[in-house]
């Protein structure tokens, strides 16, 4: 398993000596010992399993090349092979510094080879060189790091305003149109509910359900341009003034293509979609396009069912509310239009738990 590593701040720091030699353990923990703590190992098992059990603070390794039960080359590879070496500088420190021990050495990945008998001065600003580049990348790593989390922080606040404003807008829209406003969220929570709750969602990822479900709040921003004698007429339009309804959908569609917020937007494709096409009907039978079946995309089509359902069982300027069954009953019968069969049998089966949403709502009001 691979093992994650955190240096400790610049200036501390163990580093460990891997030798069987206790003289030589020695001489190189007088050389270290005034600028770091020093952990030692007589074989190379032990010194595995120490930097295994906490790499963590370890700020390099001495390794010793020719030692009982496990030599340096065998601990390099281990380390190697949990992506240590690129964490923690490891120098091997041997006499026995042959062109095949070093070929191989650094192939591992080992920093430095340093032959001995060591010379004091050297082996340690050699060591201490590479400590400190690798401190110093590291604290380069976290100020990316950091950044990076801000950006995405800024990121993160830009998308819940640019939210805010849909929400805002749509919300506005409903209330011209002599609605509370509930209707829009609503219509968020439904659709997000069947890509999340039903098969409908299968074949989309988290991000792309959200998006649809931001976008589904759009659905009638083009009611902006239709007069308000007619968005707000109590009784039924006639045959000119639906025509002139009919014709939210494109003016939709045209008002979303001229934000270029929107534009950049993961939500824009799915937003002008629906907004141009919920009208649409499976027979062929619906608005603007004349769409039939699969034409019809499915984010479209479920948010034009779940505007159905929202218009059925709650009061509008036109009409009382109906019964959570008449409704359902005029659904399944197609008096509404006809519908995708797949879409009703999923919409059917998470009927009650979205009836449920609906109370929810009203106790939260």
């Amino acid at each position: 398993m691979r093992q994650e590593l955190e240096y400790t701040s610049a200036g501390s720091g163990t580093l460990l000596i891997v030798d069987d030699d206790e003289i030589n353990r020695g001489i190189l923990e007088n050389i270290f010992a005034p600028y770091y703590m020093i952990e030692e190992a007589e074989n190379g098992k032990e010194g595995l399993d120490r930097i295994l059990r906490e790499p963590s603070g370890l700020c390099a390794v001495l390794l010793d090349v020719m030692m009982p039960e496990m030599d340096g080359l065998e601990v390099l590879q281990h380390l190697k092979e949990q992506e240590l070496l690129d964490k923690i500088p490891v120098f091997l420190i041997t006499a026995e510094a042959s062109d095949s021990v070093m070929k191989e050495a650094y192939r591992l990945g080992v920093m430095d080879v340093i032959s001995k008998p060591v010379v004091p001065y050297v082996v340690l600003r050699r060591v201490q060189s590479v400590v400190e580049l690798f401190l110093a990348r590291k604290r380069l790593g976290d100020t990316v790091r950091l950044q990076e989390q801000e950006l995405i922080e800024r990121a993160k606040k830009i998308i819940e305003l640019n939210q805010g404003m849909i929400e805002t807008l749509s919300a506005a829209i409903e209330f011209r149109n002599g609605e509370s406003g509930e209707h829009v969220r609503r219509i968020h929570d439904i659709t997000k509910f069947l890509l999340t709750h039903t098969r409908l969602g299968d074949e989309l990822t988290k991000e792309e359900i959200d998006n649809i479900a931001l976008a589904a709040v759009m659905h009638d921003v083009g009611k902006i341009a239709i007069p308000d004698a007619i968005l707000g007429k109590p009784g039924r339009l006639t045959r000119e003034e639906f025509e002139i309804m009919k014709t939210h959908t494109v003016q939709g569609g045209y008002l979303l293509e001229k934000i270029p917020q929107l534009r950049d937007s993961g939500v824009y494709e799915y937003a002008y979609d629906i907004a141009l096409h919920h009208h649409e009907r499976w027979d062929g039978r619906g608005y603007p396009d004349g769409l039939k079946g699969d034409e019809i995309s499915i984010w479209a089509q479920i948010v034009s069912l779940a505007d159905v359902y929202d218009a059925l069982t709650s009061k509008r300027v036109y009409k009382d509310a109906f019964t959570r069954e008449e409704s359902l009953r005029m659904i399944r019968e197609g008096e509404c239009g006809v519908f995708n069969p797949w879409l009703l049998e999923c919409f059917f089966e998470v009927e009650p738990e979205i009836c449920k949403l609906y109370e929810d709502m009203k106790k939260e009001k």
